[in-house]
């Protein structure tokens, strides 16, 4: 039974569905669509962020925002090299 089980586990890979890419990039589209929708129902300035873009403060928060952004995305796309990289070996 623990030899069937293994078999199981050496067999699994990671394949790239035509048909998943594209339902992907649909749902990312709609969702982009509507995050796009809902901003514009927002009216009225933040007087929080009024005050913070008059002393300059703004920007600081902006460049902290896009930092850990940046961050995450290398980190994601590294760790997806790496995951491909021991898919391959597996593969061999």
């Amino acid at each position: 039974m623990d030899h069937y089980f293994k078999d199981q586990v050496l067999d699994f890979k990671r394949k790239k569905n035509v048909s998943m890419i594209k339902s992907k990039k649909t749902i990312l589209f709609i969702y982009l669509t509507l995050l796009s929708l809902l901003s514009y129902g927002q009216n009225g300035g933040v007087a929080m962020a009024d005050e913070m873009r008059s002393n300059g403060k703004i920007y600081v928060v902006i460049a902290v925002m896009a930092t850990i952004l940046a961050g995450l995305i290398l980190y994601l796309y590294r760790l997806d090299r790496k995951i491909s990289r021991l898919e391959k070996d597996a593969d061999q």
